[in-house]
């Protein structure tokens, strides 16, 4: 049988293949070396499951790298990459072959069809993808069929509002019959140029490294088919998968205990809603979201910091997180923020005190066996982004 996705957008990726590919993987493979990333990720998908490196990975729409950069990352995971796209599916084997990666399976495939793989997978990880499907509910639906017991799916698609100039691009496009040859591309590379300094895309064209390449370029401004989630949408596409949101991979920028929509005149009616309420009025707030990446699983699952966190959670600073001493205000010791994220209001400023017990945080201890003081400060750090929570029986 043929896969829906078998269709113009295999076409597309067929021309331009995304992302730009890219020669070796070696300045990322040293980035993953002392293991403290891959159990920050462990422990961010699944924060009451003891640490473990050996998953069955599933990355599905593997584009040029993805695939083989997982396999890289994770040198004890069996790691399956499948794409419709055929230079694609080659990029990564090139990847393969120059770094010996024996854990690496590919297969040009489509998402809805990754049945026929006929194995379960402990993690799916489907970004950028979901969003070009003819229909993304068969496709979601699919990567559930896949996924083990307690298996995830860490999922990224578009989110609308942060796209509005992308989206009216795309539509003038349309009009006036932009085509994808490498002609058309330079001459919208020059019309580009001459767009309005106040154009809702112009601040994508300035900070975006996707328009500095062709392939790229295309794949933003002349892809066939994407559509956008707002988050309500991607709940309700979550719950029609008979899954559930867990958490944002960064879950700051939705929050209302963060940055700036604490200290508005409406955190207090914020903090009253009910969660996926408050991460949609966030979404409102911010206004500049282009992608939300997610965390699914089939059974919902929270951690919550009551009585026993203090005797459980061993709290591990993420390694994207800096502390600045600078230029703080007043009563404030240190600084911290997390260089993932592109909000600048999401800094969480804390005492003498709070900067000794942050400072203490080595990865190994409890919240109880690094402080007497309580959880309050490690609930805030958790919902900045600024550590995981290792949750398992110890």
């Amino acid at each position: 049988m043929t896969s829906p996705a078998y269709d113009e957008i295999a076409a597309f990726y067929r021309r331009h293949p995304y992302p730009p590919p890219v020669e070796d993987l070696d300045a990322y493979a040293a980035r993953w070396l002392d293991g403290t990333l891959r159990r920050v990720e462990h422990h961010r998908i699944w924060p009451t499951m003891p640490y473990r490196d050996d998953h069955r990975i599933l990355v599905a729409g593997c584009g040029t790298s993805q695939a083989a950069k997982y396999a890289v990352r994770y040198p004890n995971a069996a790691v399956t990459g499948v794409d419709v796209s055929s230079p694609g599916i080659e990029a990564n084997r090139v990847l393969a072959d120059r770094h010996g990666l024996e854990n690496l399976e590919l297969h040009e495939m489509a998402i809805e069809d990754v049945d026929r793989l006929g194995e379960p997978f402990d993690l799916v990880v489907c970004t950028g993808v979901l969003h070009h499907l003819a229909d993304p509910d068969v496709g979601l639906v699919a990567l559930r069929e896949v996924l083990a017991p307690q298996g995830a799916v860490q999922l990224m698609v578009y989110a609308p509002y942060g796209r509005t100039g992308v989206y009216m691009i795309q539509d003038y496009c349309r009009r006036v019959g932009v085509g994808t040859e490498p002609e058309d591309i330079a001459d919208l590379v020059a019309s580009l140029r001459e767009l309005p300094v106040g154009h809702p895309l112009s601040h994508l064209l300035r900070d975006t490294r996707d328009f500095a390449d062709a392939d790229a370029l295309a794949d933003a401004l002349l892809n066939p088919r994407d559509r956008a989630y707002s988050v309500p949408q991607l709940y309700q596409l979550v719950a029609r998968a008979d899954l559930f949101l867990t958490r944002w991979v960064r879950q700051a920028p939705y929050l209302p205990q963060c940055g700036a929509p604490a200290t508005i005149p409406h955190a207090s009616a914020l903090a009253a809603l009910a969660p996926a309420d408050q991460h949609a009025a966030v979404e409102l707030f911010r206004g500049t979201m282009v992608r939300h990446s997610a965390i699914l699983h089939r059974d919902e699952q929270r951690i919550g910091f009551g009585r026993e966190a203090a005797s459980r959670f061993v709290p591990i600073r993420v390694p994207t997180v800096v502390a600045l001493e600078e230029r703080l205000p007043p009563d404030a010791a240190l600084a911290v923020l997390d260089q993932a994220h592109t909000e600048t209001d999401l800094v969480l400023f804390l005492d003498p005190a709070e900067k000794r017990v942050f400072e203490s945080i080595d990865g190994r201890r409890t919240i109880g066996e690094i402080t007497e003081s309580g959880t309050d400060l490690f609930e805030r750090l958790w919902q900045h982004d600024h550590i995981v929570i290792d949750a398992s029986s110890r």
